[in-house]
């Protein structure tokens, strides 16, 4: 619905670029509710120019400490993990390889 009919009602430079709008299809799939939320707002006029952006910046606060804390900690869980190896596999040479295959 987007695509079709309000990104020319939001943006007059999309008005009749249809290959552009092909290429945004996965972008408003991945980000449909802010996009409809973007579109609400621009289309009943509540659009606030100093607040514009408020919503997501006060989420960076939040995603930044989530972040902070589960990178780390998946570092230290991928490092703790201990991983063996068969111990009845024996390593052996690609040329070797190569040549028992030709």
């Amino acid at each position: 619905m987007f695509l079709t009919f309000g990104i020319d009602r939001i943006d007059e430079d999309a008005q009749g670029a249809y290959v552009f709008r092909l290429l945004l299809i996965p972008a408003i799939l991945l980000i449909w509710p802010l996009v409809i939320w973007r579109w609400f707002i621009l289309e009943t006029n509540r659009d606030a120019w100093p607040n514009r952006h408020a919503p997501p910046r006060h989420a960076h606060f939040w995603v930044a400490i989530i972040f902070a804390i589960a990178i780390p900690a998946v570092i230290i869980a991928g490092l703790s993990v201990r991983q063996t190896w068969p111990t009845s596999f024996k390593p052996q040479k690609l040329s070797f390889l190569m040549e028992q295959s030709q």
